[in-house]
């Protein structure tokens, strides 16, 4: 059992050009998406949340059990689902406001355990950085590193929500002890500071870095290092792109028998450029539809 631990949100996507063209909402949030790519692509998984009792959270929770994706974690509550409103570059590339005051998801809590079964735990987006839940995932992510369980973190920054960046920045390297997997885009990377090797010697085992169109690369313990090129694809928009991508990989290493750190420190060359041709191939066509739509195992193939 692959559990992600963060939000769940309504993404409001704009389907043309102009802050007001047609927004429409959307199933979304970073964590969210990767329980549901999970789902998918056939891993056995579960979402640790709260959502709210509206309409929206009905239709997040809704959409996750029809995908497979075991809901029983889920904390609910009668505050409002927290809203995303998306504009997009010429490119594709979205960038979001948030609408995050007194949403249900700010108020998780820690759970007094993790769901049985579980083998790996993903967190990070918005759930990271919006108190009290985010201090609430912070032990979570803590206390499943202390039990010998895999974590994987995504920091997926959201600066309009970081009002004090120094501050996320010591935070972010405080998990560091904690994370098994970094993943992270290459533009959240330039704006932390810092290096892959500098980050391994903090405590993960391997960083994986987006680099967008141009591929994925990998720096792993022991100063091995592997990249792929990215696949062509006609780009609608890059929604869901990079949760997709923590999908691919919790599924490739499960499949692969390596949702451990000794597991990945033994994937070597070929397991590893197999495992980002995977995720690569599964992102693409994430790229390829317009909101956060990841692909079903049958569209991307074995690992």
């Amino acid at each position: 059992m692959i559990v992600v631990a963060g939000e769940a949100l309504i993404d409001l996507v704009p389907q043309g050009p102009g802050a007001l063209a047609g927004l429409k909402p959307a199933l979304g949030g970073g964590p969210y998406n990767t329980a549901v790519a999970l789902g998918r692509l056939g891993s056995p998984s579960a979402f640790c949340s709260r959502t709210s009792y509206d309409a929206f959270g009905e239709a997040l929770l809704g959409n996750l059990r029809a995908t497979g994706v075991d809901v029983s974690a889920v904390q609910r509550g009668h505050e409002p689902t927290t809203l995303a409103v998306a504009t997009l570059d010429v490119n594709g590339s979205a960038a979001f406001s948030f609408y995050v005051e007194g949403t249900a998801d700010r108020l998780f809590a820690a759970p007094d355990a993790l769901p049985a079964g579980t083998r790996a735990v993903s967190f990070g987006t918005c759930s990271l950085v919006l108190e009290p839940g985010a201090t609430a995932y912070e032990t979570m992510m803590r206390t499943a590193a202390s039990q010998g369980v895999f974590t994987a973190l995504d920091p997926n920054i959201r600066t309009s929500l970081i009002h004090d960046a120094d501050a996320y920045r010591d935070r972010f390297r405080s998990w560091l002890p904690s994370v098994t997997l970094l993943k992270l885009s290459e533009e959240d990377a330039d704006w932390l500071g810092g290096s892959p090797r500098e980050w391994l010697a903090a405590g993960p085992t391997a960083v994986v870095i987006t680099h967008g169109g141009d591929g994925l690369s990998v720096a792993a313990r022991g100063g091995a290092e592997y990249s792929v090129p990215g696949e062509k694809v006609d780009v609608v928009d890059t929604i869901g792109a990079g949760d997709t991508v923590n999908a691919a990989l919790l599924h490739g290493l499960s499949a692969q028998d390596a949702l451990s750190a000794d597991g990945l420190a033994s994937l070597g060359a070929d397991g590893w450029t197999r495992l980002l041709r995977f995720a690569a191939r599964a992102a693409a066509i994430t790229c390829s539809r317009a909101g956060a739509e990841p692909p079903y195992a049958s569209e991307v193939g074995e690992v």
